[in-house]
């Protein structure tokens, strides 16, 4: 019934959030000496960036969401949008919107934890790997 649409307000508050940290953020260098010699610099992955991750989960999610709702006729383009609210079942759209919205929003976020662990760990990895590097020469 309008499920999609406590994923879509998750969306909206991180999308704020990550516009608001985007804008203090600060690139962080980090110099890598290969064995050969050479050196680079390289930046880590901004936490905006990786906010903009879960932004895009949840938006792509809420829209597939969404859409399969307006394929069953749940959602019209006309006032009051949603047809539990003209046919009177108000409350069951916020029972479903209650445990099924809540879930999906929880278990999208869940992901991207995941995601940022991972990511965590492959850039600590790869930066131990160019400190070993370095310490050989």
């Amino acid at each position: 019934m309008a499920c999609f649409l406590v994923p879509a307000a998750e969306a909206v508050v991180t999308t704020i959030i990550t516009k608001i940290i985007k804008a203090k953020e600060k690139e962080e260098k980090v110099k890598i000496s290969f064995s050969d010699g050479i050196v680079e610099e390289t930046t880590k992955i901004k936490f905006s960036t990786k906010l903009g991750w879960l932004n895009k989960l949840l938006w792509g999610g809420s829209a597939l969401l969404a859409f399969e709702h307006i394929w069953h006729g749940e959602v019209v383009p006309f006032f009051p949008f949603l047809t539990a609210v003209k046919n009177g079942e108000t409350a069951d759209m916020l029972a479903e919107m209650e445990s099924a919205g809540v879930t999906m929003a929880v278990l999208v976020t869940a992901i991207w934890v995941c995601m940022l662990i991972v990511s965590n760990i492959i850039e600590k990895r790869a930066l131990r790997e160019v400190k070993l590097t370095k310490e050989a020469l």
